[in-house]
């Protein structure tokens, strides 16, 4: 029964944001996608409490390449790429910033995580030209199942399913599945007990 009640609630949640969903999905027609989604990101995420989380998911589950409509996403997370996947039960903290990724299920991340996209978003090679116009390139970081990423995490590469990143720690490398990593940049601390 409680399982029916929250999939109502998820499905009311839907139908309220539906002009935002489709106010967003006209002006996709004659605006960037990703600037689009990071002003609507801006306005959604001041929404607080609980119904904000619902309302949010209820946003997402339709403007992104795929949203699980049971994710919470916390108060003042920020989205800037369309192109971003999150799976089944994920929950996405408060004062997060989200870039190109998928987030696969079941996995937690703490206060003020940031995702980016990827390590090789700016350019800086040329010291004859800004760094602003020299261009960069965005890759889909994925984060495996069932992980945790501690408060103030930085994250520019893959995490592998089933592992921990400890709070305040940069993954500038890949981490494998099943293990604890921590510190700037990012070690292996530890394997996670099976």
């Amino acid at each position: 029964m409680k399982s029916i009640i929250k999939k109502s609630f998820f499905a009311l949640c839907a139908l309220v944001m539906f002009p935002f969903t489709l106010m967003y999905l006209m002006l996709s027609i004659v605006v960037n996608k990703d600037s689009l989604l990071s002003s609507f990101s801006q306005l959604l995420s001041l929404i607080p409490g609980k119904l904000g989380c619902y309302l949010r998911s209820g946003f997402y589950r339709f403007v992104m390449t795929s949203c699980a409509p049971n994710v919470l996403i916390g108060f003042a997370t920020l989205f800037s790429q369309q192109d971003t996947e999150i799976d089944e039960g994920v929950y996405i903290g408060p004062q997060c910033n989200i870039g190109k990724c998928a987030i696969g299920k079941n996995t937690l991340l703490g206060s003020g995580v940031h995702i980016m996209s990827g390590k090789g978003q700016h350019n800086f090679s040329d010291p004859e030209k800004p760094i602003k116009d020299q261009g960069g390139v965005f890759t889909k970081v994925i984060i495996g199942e069932n992980c945790w990423l501690g408060n103030g995490a930085l994250i520019m590469a893959n995490v592998g399913k089933g592992s921990v990143v400890a709070a305040g720690s940069v993954v500038v490398d890949d981490v494998p599945e099943g293990v604890i990593v921590g510190g700037n940049p990012a070690k292996l601390l530890k394997r996670v007990s099976v």
